[in-house]
């Protein structure tokens, strides 16, 4: 899919493919592909890394363009097992337009970042800031999901809340590797500010950026050390909650036992006691009572 966008007046409207000057690619087909590398010189590898989960962020200086590859979270969906993931978007810039590649097809210029936008360069900064702020809120949803899931771990006994903090976990690492590679590339283009044709504006931007990547990164960092450090307390509690249900499930089998006992034996078919006392049955009851109640008495007085 292909969308044509204009910078035009500091707003970025919707356009035709004549007078555009920002190209959205959409999971392009191999022709899209084959198109792109013919006709703007972009490097298939190039093309297919922006498509690529799992690629790093980079900038690549090429003849007639810069090649820059981004981490960005994706959508929150509704996955019952609560596990976050992350994707790539390549942003090419040209001479006078910037293609955009990426996997899903989401708006990118909703923002309100982009209702006063200078440049094409700021766009693509832009661009940056909104992954960012994204990584935040979603590392803020993982900490209020965790906190729901303690309430429920200390009373529970399943292993699905156990599983949805390994992968809240796992979520969350693989969260900070891609802060963290995109801070690389920050620093990257903050280097090579001049080489990119960046404005004093847009350096003065870039440098904030480096400060909200870097307390992005520390505080996934944080709430990754702390899932790590107490995940073994908290398998430690579903054990102890295991523990404690198989110890009142005995204490209560054996107080059912002991009565069962004494209406057992007076249950034989011999001569026994009390059997021509017209309140046998109470005096069998009041034991079966009596029993119950001392078994209750000593598990009371041992703490058990």
């Amino acid at each position: 899919m292909l969308k044509y966008f204009r910078l035009d007046n500091q707003k970025i409207i919707e356009s035709d493919e004549g007078n555009s000057n920002i190209l959205i690619y959409i999971s392009p087909t191999n022709e899209e592909k084959k198109l792109l590398s013919d006709l703007y010189q972009l490097d298939e590898h190039t093309i297919n890394s922006a498509l690529d989960p799992d690629e790093l962020s980079r900038i690549e200086f090429e003849a007639n363009h810069t090649a820059i590859i981004y981490k960005r979270p994706k959508n929150i969906s509704k996955d019952k097992n609560l596990l976050f993931k992350v994707d790539s978007i390549g942003i090419f810039t040209l001479k006078d337009k910037i293609i955009i590649i990426m996997n899903e097809d989401i708006s990118l210029f909703s923002s309100k970042l982009f209702q006063k936008v200078n440049s094409l360069n700021e766009v693509m900064l832009k661009l940056l800031s909104i992954s960012i702020s994204h990584f935040l809120e979603h590392i803020k949803v993982m900490n209020m999901i965790t906190d729901e899931l303690e309430k429920k771990i200390s009373s529970s006994m399943e292993n699905k809340y156990l599983q949805n903090f390994f992968n809240i976990e796992k979520s969350l690492v693989y969260y900070v590797n891609s802060i963290n590679s995109n801070s690389v590339l920050i620093e990257r283009m903050k280097n090579n500010s001049a080489k990119l044709g960046f404005s004093q504006e847009e350096i003065e931007l870039l440098d904030d950026l480096i400060i909200d990547n870097n307390q992005c990164l520390r505080q996934a960092e944080i709430y990754s050390n702390i899932l790590a450090s107490l995940m073994d307390a908290r398998v430690s509690i579903v054990s102890n909650n295991l523990n404690i249900l198989m110890k009142t499930l005995n204490i209560i089998t054996i107080m059912i036992m002991v009565p069962t006992l004494v209406v057992s034996v007076f249950s034989m078919n011999v001569s026994l006691p009390l059997q021509d006392l017209p309140y046998a049955f109470w005096i069998i009851l009041c034991l079966c009572i009596i029993s119950v109640t001392t078994v209750f008495l000593i598990w009371k007085y041992k703490k058990w």
